[in-house]
C-alpha cells in the first residue's frame, strides 16, 4: 500500500487522489444520490429499467470495440437462439481490437426461480468490463487495475451470474475464480466452456481459459458456517482482488455478502472492488453502514469519473491489525 504522485495504490488497484474516503454511511448516501439526481436532469436516456440487458434472448453476443487512446470503446450486443464456441480477440488495426464474448441466458430461471437475478446479463457488468478492457488495451498510466500486478493476480468474483467478466478478464490475470450459488453453476460452466475451447478438461496452460475455475459459493451458507470450517467452502488460494459487480439489491443478503468479503480479504493484500448501480437508497445505506461496522477496513469512493451515473464504485482495503 503506497502513494505515487497523483495515484494511490492498494494492491492491484490504483485510484486517483480525487477518490474520497468513506467514513459515514448517511453522508456518503447523501453525496452519491444528490450527484445522481443532478446528473439525471441532463440524461438523454434516463430510463434503464431494472438494469438487465435483454431478458428475452437465449443467447447474446457481446462485442467490445477497443480503440486507440483518444477514442471511446463501444459494446455491441446481438442475440440469437443458437451460439457457437468462440472467444475472439481480433486485431482490427495496430491500436484497435475487438473482444467478442458469447453468453447463454436462462430466461426460464429468471421467471420461475424466486430471487434469481444471475441467470441474465446486467448492464453493470458490460460497462465495468468495457472500462477495464479499454484502459488496459490503451495502457493508460492511471488505469484502475495495474497490469503488471494483475497478470499474476488471483481474482475472485462474487455473484458472477452469466460469467461475462470471467470471459473478458481471464486472459489478463494469473487466475480467475468465478463463484455463484449452486443453481447458477450449470449456466456459468456452460458460458465459460462456450468462450474457452476445451474448458475444463482439455484446456491446459497456456491455453486461454486454463486459468479459470468455477466454484459454488453461497454467502448465506458461508456466514452460517463456523470460521474454522469455512475453508471447505471456498478455494484456499490467496485472493488479490475480490470483485462484486451489481451484487447489492436484497437487504437480507447484505450481512452474508459482507461476511464473505471480510473472510476472503487478506489484510494488506486483498483489494475489494464493489460496483453498484444506484437503485434503492435504503439498501445502499444499509450496505455501507454494515461494511463500516466491520473493523479494520479502509473504504474509498473511487474517483476519476471512471463509471458514469447511475453507478458508484468503492474500493475496500483491510488494514493489518
Amino acid at each position: 500500500m503506497n502513494e505515487q504522485g497523483d495515484v494511490v495504490l492498494r494492491g492491484v488497484v490504483r485510484i486517483t487522489t480525487d477518490s474520497e474516503p468513506v467514513t459515514d454511511a448517511d453522508e456518503e448516501v447523501f453525496i452519491i444520490y444528490s450527484d445522481l439526481q443532478a446528473n439525471s436532469k441532463s440524461d438523454t436516456d434516463p430510463f434503464r429499467g431494472l438494469g438487465h440487458v435483454d431478458s428475452r434472448k437465449d443467447t447474446m453476443t457481446i462485442s467490445f470495440e477497443l480503440t486507440a487512446p483518444n477514442h471511446l470503446s463501444d459494446a455491441k450486443i446481438s442475440g440469437s437462439q443458437h451460439t457457437r464456441k468462440s472467444h475472439k480477440l481480433t486485431k482490427v488495426m495496430d491500436k484497435t481490437k475487438t473482444v467478442q464474448i458469447e453468453l447463454f441466458q436462462d430466461k426460464t430461471a429468471l421467471r420461475s426461480r424466486r430471487g434469481d437475478t444471475g441467470s441474465v446479463l446486467w448492464k453493470a457488468s458490460i460497462d465495468f468490463a468495457r472500462l477495464i478492457l479499454q484502459q488496459l488495451h490503451t495502457q493508460v498510466p492511471d488505469s484502475l487495475l495495474k497490469a503488471s500486478i494483475l497478470k499474476s493476480a488471483h481474482v475472485l468474483e462474487l455473484g458472477a451470474g452469466t460469467g461475462l467478466l470471467a470471459a473478458a478478464f481471464a486472459p489478463l490475470v494469473g487466475h480467475y475464480t468465478v463463484t455463484d450459488i449452486g443453481d447458477l453453476q450449470p449456466l456459468l460452466r456452460k458460458n465459460i466452456a462456450a468462450n474457452f475451447t476445451g474448458w475444463p478438461d482439455r484446456c491446459v496452460p497456456p491455453a486461454l481459459g486454463s486459468n479459470v475455475s468455477v466454484e459454488e459459493l453461497d454467502w448465506v451458507t458461508l456466514s452460517n458456517t463456523a470460521p474454522v470450517q469455512r475453508g471447505k467452502l471456498v478455494s484456499d488460494r490467496p485472493v488479490d482482488l475480490v470483485l462484486a459487480v451489481d451484487c447489492i439489491y436484497h437487504p437480507l443478503l447484505l450481512p452474508p455478502l459482507l461476511e464473505t468479503i471480510n473472510y476472503l480479504a487478506i489484510p494488506e493484500r486483498t483489494a475489494v472492488l464493489v460496483v453498484v448501480e444506484l437503485r434503492a437508497e435504503d439498501v445502499i445505506r444499509e450496505f455501507l453502514a454494515l461494511w463500516l461496522s466491520h473493523s479494520g477496513w479502509e473504504i474509498w469512493r473511487v474517483g476519476g469519473s471512471l463509471l458514469h451515473k447511475p453507478y458508484v464504485m468503492w474500493l475496500g482495503w483491510r488494514i493489518a491489525p
